[in-house]
């Protein structure tokens, strides 16, 4: 066989095996253990409201009128 297709079944199975019940599990775990160790060394979680945007709201531009004729 091509070594491509070769390849590409290997990325269809561990694709396959990413969204099985044990793998779901286990990086579920995974993300415990570390948000655990992360608050251990003194780390904070701070929850953000829904709402909140990253960009500030700005006030528009005038550019009507900014060329010369």
């Amino acid at each position: 066989m091509n070594q491509d297709v070769l390849e590409d079944r290997d990325d269809r199975e561990e694709r396959l095996e990413d969204h099985t019940v044990d793998s779901r599990k286990r990086l579920r775990d995974q993300l415990q253990s570390e948000v655990e160790a992360f608050l251990a060394r003194g780390g904070q979680i701070q929850r953000v409201d829904p709402n909140t945007t990253s960009d500030p709201p700005q006030r528009p531009s005038n550019n009507y009128c900014s060329r010369p004729i």
